[in-house]
């Protein structure tokens, strides 16, 4: 692998000399910045870097590959640690029922949303749905993401969830992003279990997660948890089988109402708790110090019109927040990180400071990847993206059409 040197950066954004999982609180207003600054990166990682007052060309070898990067920011690439880009056609019909004022549970309920993806995932090839995912990837690397978590979940019968799962791990050896893996075989109540809803849940119990694990097809196990879909209880029921395989809890909380989910997940120590739309006081004490990651996922709230989680008041009550992009057919069309930026600072109040840990150290953490990616400390990963010109880390939320990423770097390489 070839040496590469960045040159009179105008900042170097989110810097490190000793591993810190996540920030929270008042601490998510704080920001690392070396500005005039160098960084070295060598065989895929970052080497060292510094102030350009302490440079010499002499101290690197000389077959380095040379960036001037005047007027730009360099930042760890973003990690999005929630998608479900493994799908197989848009859900663009059922864009026009929400115009129409249909609320989300309503097209659940007739056998729309994730049902009617899981109906066209049966039909749908592996390769097809291999070469669709592929082009997704590519184009959230152009916007500058480094790491992705994507989920099953469009499936919901052995075979259609394996298939899925095997299209990530092939992802996985294709792709140069970071990628992990989620089981989400309880994404929703197929049609024909409903009103034998725990029928389904021993179904994902005794059949999937077996499978699942036989394959090794996995990092992570997800449930719905939520008003209409899985109850606490189903929720505790696949945890606890998910842990005799290894598999530790990201979960979908809260979206919908005030489900116990945050709870549960905090109770069986998950990593993350994704939503989060309806959080409150119990909520957030529950999270306090737990070491769960609160996720909130802008996309969807404002694809689906619905209520904004509490940002503000769960960092003023001193959690940390991650944010994502939720990339799916039906509730959040758009892996675009730079524009989930956007709507955590215009719809979340958050300053820029909070919106890229939130989206880089805290992000890395929800995936399970704080010690290799998140933040530009020697020896991590050389994740980067450097920005066109621009004024400041202000501008990142603040141009909320434009691709501020001129140049995306992955494992060191300069992907074009």
């Amino acid at each position: 692998m070839n040496n590469l040197i960045i040159k009179n950066i105008k900042s170097l954004i989110q810097t490190e000399e000793q591993h810190i999982p996540y920030v929270a609180g008042s601490d998510m207003a704080k920001l690392p910045v070396i500005n005039n600054a160098w960084l070295e990166v060598k065989d895929g990682l970052i080497k060292d870097y510094g102030s350009m007052s302490d440079f010499s060309a002499q101290q690197f070898a000389r077959d380095a590959e040379v960036i001037d990067a005047s007027d730009r920011l360099v930042l760890p690439a973003w990690c999005d640690s929630h998608t479900h880009l493994v799908y197989p056609k848009s859900r663009d019909v059922e864009y026009v029922d929400k115009i129409k004022g249909l609320s989300y549970e309503e097209i659940a309920a007739r056998g729309g949303g994730i049902l009617n993806s899981a109906k066209l995932m049966q039909t749908a090839s592996e390769d097809q749905l291999f070469e669709d995912a592929m082009q997704r990837l590519q184009e959230i690397i152009r916007w500058g993401t480094g790491a992705v978590e994507i989920k099953s979940g469009y499936g919901l019968t052995l075979e259609s969830e394996l298939k899925m799962l095997r299209v990530i791990r092939r992802l996985k050896e294709a792709s140069p992003l970071t990628i992990k893996s989620s089981f989400l075989g309880a994404h929703s109540i197929p049609m024909e279990y409903r009103g034998k809803q725990e029928e389904y849940v021993d179904l994902v119990i005794n059949e999937m997660l077996p499978a699942v694990a036989k394959e090794d097809l996995a990092d992570y196990v997800d449930v719905f948890c939520d008003v209409g879909f899985f109850t606490v209880e189903d929720t505790d029921r696949i945890l606890n089988a998910a842990a005799k395989y290894g598999l530790t809890p990201k979960i979908h909380a809260n979206e919908l109402d005030y489900s116990g989910g945050i709870q549960v997940g905090v109770q069986h120590n998950a990593l993350s708790v994704d939503h989060l739309e309806f959080t409150g006081d119990d909520e957030i004490k529950a999270l306090l110090n737990s070491g769960t990651m609160p996720t909130i996922l802008p996309g969807a709230a404002f694809f689906l019109n619905m209520a904004y989680a509490p940002a503000r008041k769960m960092m003023d009550a001193g959690l940390p927040v991650a944010l994502a992009s939720d990339f799916n057919p039906g509730s959040s069309p758009s892996g675009n990180m730079q524009l989930i930026m956007s709507m955590g600072s215009v719809l979340y109040r958050m300053l820029p400071e909070e919106v890229i840990n939130a989206v880089t150290k805290n992000t890395a953490y929800a995936m399970g990847i704080d010690k290799e990616l998140g933040s530009i400390m020697k020896g991590k990963k050389a994740n980067l993206v450097i920005t066109k010109p621009i004024p400041g880390i202000e501008y990142l939320p603040y141009a909320y059409g434009e691709n501020k990423v001129e140049t995306t770097i992955l494992n060191g390489v300069i992907i074009k």
